[in-house]
């Protein structure tokens, strides 16, 4: 059994991820449990392998090391070959594992949160140098991450690896006819730039609305068939459709919250923009890429390994709402580079991120650490 810890299992990229793992991994060589440190929401409902248990451990705010006794506990009871742990609020558990008997112990880093865009937390760190003797290996999900774990962290190379994202091709593809879906709050004439993502700090959205306002007073005359569409839900939700209503643009920006229908919403959407301040490789852009989108995105983290600048897309610095604006002129203004960048990425997606190889990565990966510990590769 590989146990999945997180600190909560909700909509986003990593959550995603993790699920599209589970579910495409062979039924015959892994089985899995999801712990979250926190709690989990309706988004657990699109796990569909059968008998993955989910735990919720109700951690509180703050260090909680009665936290630590609770998963060592249920380590016991489960008996896993693997503890898979994702992002820092999960690292210091390896020692409650180790302690529990788990054999195998792999440390995903996935991003960085608004705190510490750079990864530079001088406590955070030292966690991270702490903890690593209690690891097999760590895994990055970009280049970049991947060289600030070796040089920022001192995680020697035999212990970090490289694994890229990677997305489901048959569900995310371009719409039928090339030509953009449409609904009753996204209609037939509309130029929709679109994200996907939780409303919280690290994803910047006021900015993005920023950018939306600032290309309205560039392109006034196109006023009417300009819509913004940010989809996802989070603690900053309600202050975003504040700042959208006060605006006076609430006709034109669409706030749906929390949808299960991803590939639905990509096929409605024109272009795709990302607008946050740290990153790792974005599920999402994979998703708008396989969608057949161009992507606008702040050129953090690992998007510029995805993006190609000019070629699939468009980089801008991050919290420059008036360089976004600038770039999604262009693409207003010009319907052939939208369709040029789009066709790109989309080829870019299925060559370079498809779902088949990240999942041969992962088993790669638990089957590398499970022989050596134990001579055997299923769990």
């Amino acid at each position: 059994m590989v146990v999945h810890l997180i600190y909560r299992l909700d909509f986003g990229g990593l959550e995603t991820l993790l699920v599209d793992c589970i579910n495409g991994m062979p039924a015959e060589r892994y089985r899995h449990a999801i712990v979250c440190l926190t709690d989990y929401t309706d988004f657990a409902s699109k796990i569909k392998k059968p008998n993955v248990a989910v735990y919720a451990l109700h951690k509180p705010p703050g260090l909680a090391p009665q936290t630590h006794w609770h998963l060592w506990r249920l380590l016991r009871r489960l008996r896993p070959a693997v503890l898979h742990t994702y992002n820092l609020p999960a690292i210091e558990y390896a020692p409650a594992a180790a302690l529990a008997g788990v054999p195998v112990r792999v440390h995903g880093e996935h991003g960085r949160d608004a705190r510490d865009p750079q990864g530079t937390n001088p406590r955070h760190n030292l966690l991270r140098r702490l903890v690593l003797p209690f690891y097999d290996c760590y895994y990055a999900v970009s280049a970049d991450l991947r060289d600030w774990l070796r040089d920022t962290i001192g995680v020697p190379d035999r212990k970090n690896l490289l694994l890229a994202n990677g997305v489901d091709t048959r569900k995310f593809h371009p719409p039928v006819g090339a030509t953009r879906d449409t609904s009753d709050e996204l209609p037939e004439g509309c130029f929709v730039f679109g994200t996907v993502g939780r409303i919280q700090d690290v994803k910047d959205h006021a900015m993005l609305v920023d950018a939306f306002i600032a290309l309205l007073a560039l392109l006034p005359e196109q006023r009417s068939r300009l819509r913004l569409a940010i989809v996802g839900d989070g603690p900053l939700l309600p202050g975003l459709r504040e700042k959208v209503a006060a605006a006076g643009i609430a006709d034109l920006v669409w706030l749906p919250g929390a949808r299960m229908d991803i590939d639905v919403m990509m096929r409605r959407f024109s272009v795709f923009t990302l607008s946050s301040i740290a990153e790792g490789i974005p599920v999402t852009i994979l998703e708008a890429m396989a969608s057949g989108l161009p992507v606008i995105s702040t050129a953090v983290g690992g998007v510029p390994e995805v993006v190609q600048e000019g070629q699939t897309g468009a980089l801008v610095p991050a919290r420059d709402a008036h360089a976004m604006a600038q770039a999604m002129a262009r693409y207003v203004a010009d319907p052939a580079l939208v369709a040029r960048h789009g066709a790109a990425g989309l080829e870019s997606s299925l060559r370079q991120y498809s779902m088949q190889a990240m999942l041969q990565a992962y088993a790669g990966m638990y089957d590398r650490m499970l022989e050596a510990k134990l001579g055997r590769r299923t769990v």
